[in-house]
């Protein structure tokens, strides 16, 4: 609010009341503060304006504001500081720094992503995995967010989201990149304080933890119903009992002559099963693929990549396995609307039946961890440098026999008499 002209005293009323030139300029000077002068155009505008000489004696204006803007006290603080600054050769008025955009949620998990995640002398073995869950559950939700704006309330839903959609499992993967991302973030930055705490997880390990193995009739099947470079994939699985990533990349230039396949060991791997000597019915099965041009891999996948379309692939694939249940039930008289597909299994659990049948095919049990490629106890591991190969082969073998036995029986070379 403007004080009326008549209170005003001193110099504010000179300033108030002082009239234009219409010919020239108008400088009044504040007798109490050096340098502080108002100048009125002919058109009648006021303003502000100090004047002071710098270190080399050149006299030096510069304009405060408006008279209407500003008022007096803060006029004269500011010629103050002004004067002072001109005499010290220094700008009397400098334009304040441009106010620092923060960064986005996106700007920041991608400095993360080329940092740490993908740095060259660590790069992650679950690189890929973790910029997938950037780009498919993270971005399209926090993507244009400003970073430090994601409070533990904004991760609590997207978890919950997650979780109902793709199950608890994936959520706790998620929640686990975005505390390496957070835990990162506030190790470069002494004012942000992840939002990620204990208890946010949406499993527990034991939960975890699975126990599921195919039994017989399962087994027959999965694997009378795979066909196709993902059957073919599946088989494979349980031919040997590796991790499902390490088959996808089976390349054949891995594979010898004589069937002996040399799994690459990657930086910050616990370990794997090292040299393997396949099986027939292994090495059948990777004859089955066909070769595409230019591209490496057994399991071939778009391009010069592996393959890696699990999901979809499974989604064909349980269908598939409930068309032949449905078959069989109808074959065997059964009622077919009560057949149900084959229910919570995944991937994984092929491993662990092919373990499970390597024990009953009285393969050791040392001698199948290796062959799944466990990490060995600490002493063990150590000392015990042989690469038990032969045995590794035998055990394969063994597990490639049992495994045949399963899906084909043989015939049952028992005749009916008829009843005398």
């Amino acid at each position: 609010m403007s004080v009326p002209i008549n209170l005003l005293k001193g110099f504010a009323r000179t300033v108030a009341t002082a009239k234009p030139d219409p010919k020239k300029r108008v400088t009044i000077s504040d007798p109490d503060t050096r340098g502080l002068y108002v100048r009125i155009t002919p058109k009648g505008a006021k303003t502000w304006t100090i004047v002071a000489r710098n270190p080399e004696g050149k006299q030096v204006w510069r304009e405060i504001g408006p008279v209407d803007d500003i008022g007096l006290e803060d006029a004269r603080t500011g010629a103050r500081e002004g004067v002072r600054r001109i005499k010290q050769g220094e700008e009397a008025f400098p334009a304040p720094e441009p106010k620092k955009v923060p960064d986005s949620f996106k700007i920041v998990s991608e400095r993360f992503l080329r940092m740490y995640v993908k740095d060259k002398e660590r790069t992650l073995r679950t690189a890929s995995d973790i910029e997938r869950q950037f780009k498919v559950y993270i971005w399209p939700v926090w993507g244009d967010r400003v970073f430090s704006s994601i409070r533990r309330n904004d991760v609590v839903d997207l978890i919950d989201d997650i979780a109902l959609e793709r199950g608890a499992g994936m959520a706790d993967h998620v929640l686990a990149t975005l505390g390496r991302l957070c835990s990162w973030q506030a190790a470069r930055d002494e004012n942000y304080v992840s939002p990620i705490v204990r208890g946010m997880k949406r499993t527990r390990p034991a939960e975890r933890a699975r126990e599921r193995v195919l039994d017989d009739e399962e087994l027959r099947l999965v694997w009378n119903t795979a066909t196709g470079a993902f059957g073919a994939f599946l088989k494979m699985c349980l031919l040997t009992g590796q991790r499902k990533a390490k088959i996808a990349k089976m390349k054949r230039a891995d594979i010898s002559d004589d069937g002996v396949w040399t799994i690459p060991t990657e930086k910050r791997e616990k370990g794997n099963g090292g040299r393997l000597k396949l099986s027939p019915l292994a090495l059948e099965v990777i004859a089955s693929q066909p070769e595409i041009k230019d591209n490496p891999y057994v399991f071939a996948g778009k391009g010069k990549g592996a393959f890696n379309g699990y999901s979809k692939a499974r989604v064909a694939f349980d269908a598939a396995l409930l068309r032949a249940r449905m078959k069989s039930a109808a074959e065997a008289g059964e009622d077919v609307a009560a057949v149900q597909a084959l229910t919570h299994w995944v991937i994984h659990d092929l491993r662990r039946t092919a373990k499970s049948l390597m024990a009953r095919a009285k393969v050791r049990p040392d001698i199948s961890e290796r062959v799944l490629g466990h990490a060995m106890p600490v002493i063990e591991g150590i000392y015990d440098r042989y690469d038990y190969f032969d045995e590794k082969a035998e055990a394969l073998a063994k597990l490639a026999g049992l495994l045949g036995l399963i899906v084909a029986p043989p015939a049952r070379n028992v005749v009916t008499l008829a009843r005398v």
